[in-house]
């Protein structure tokens, strides 16, 4: 696969971090025991291996984390990648720093500023993968319920459900953006709109036991 520079998209990406981390006046120094992770560190490395373990093993063949990830350069894994994942593994890295970011904020980050400046900065990524993804890409119904996940944690509910919601018509039989969904109209009181939501993953995917759990859960429905 032949080099590509980086587009201007992705410079802007990390510019818009750059920025954000500047204005809350937080670095990834503020993670005990864990190197930086800002702009210039996500494009010169080191990685810290521990991060690296939390990864599928594909990220490790991607643009950069190849450099430093082990075996990450195998050109024969590269390669295998590409012809299992399409064009769009090009982009892939950007969806594993959003992995690592979210793993930042929710793993590893002690105070609440620097859990919010991570779930925030791993939004940019996961857009610029989803911008540059077909709708057949295979991970797509993933990197958008995760980016909901995100937006969850971040208090931004309508465009969480806006995520959830493309990932179910990208993807109907793909359970996980049902259960989310669901589980976020449960704890906001609908219980209503929990239960024909999971009727509906049912629906498309009739052993998806994560809902049918969740659907039992909830009782019957109120007669009327």
């Amino acid at each position: 696969m032949p080099i590509r520079f980086f587009s201007t998209v992705m410079v802007r990406v990390l510019l818009a971090a750059a920025l954000l981390s500047s204005a809350l006046g937080v670095s990834a120094q503020d993670v005990p025991g864990y190197p930086p992770l800002n702009p210039a560190t996500l494009l010169q490395g080191p990685y810290d291996r521990r991060e690296l373990a939390l990864l599928p093993k594909y990220c490790y063949h991607t643009q950069i984390f190849r450099q430093f990830a082990p075996g990450g350069s195998d050109q024969q894994e590269i390669n295998r990648w590409y012809a299992a994942l399409g064009e769009t593994y090009h982009h892939l890295h950007h969806y594993c720093w959003a992995m690592m970011k979210t793993n930042r904020a929710v793993l590893l980050a002690r105070d609440p500023k620097v859990k919010t400046f991570f779930l925030n900065d791993s939004l940019g990524e996961f857009d610029y993968v989803i911008e540059h993804s077909p709708t057949t890409f295979v991970l797509l119904p993933e990197i958008l319920t995760k980016k909901a996940e995100n937006l969850l944690l971040l208090d931004r509910a309508p465009l969480a459900i806006n995520a959830l919601e493309r990932a179910i018509e990208v993807k109907p039989d793909y359970w996980p953006p049902y259960a989310k969904l669901a589980d976020h109209y449960k704890e906001a009181g609908d219980v209503e709109r929990a239960r024909k939501t999971l009727q509906s993953g049912l629906a498309a995917n009739p052993g998806a036991t994560a809902l049918s759990r969740r659907l039992e859960s909830l009782g019957s429905a109120p007669s009327r």
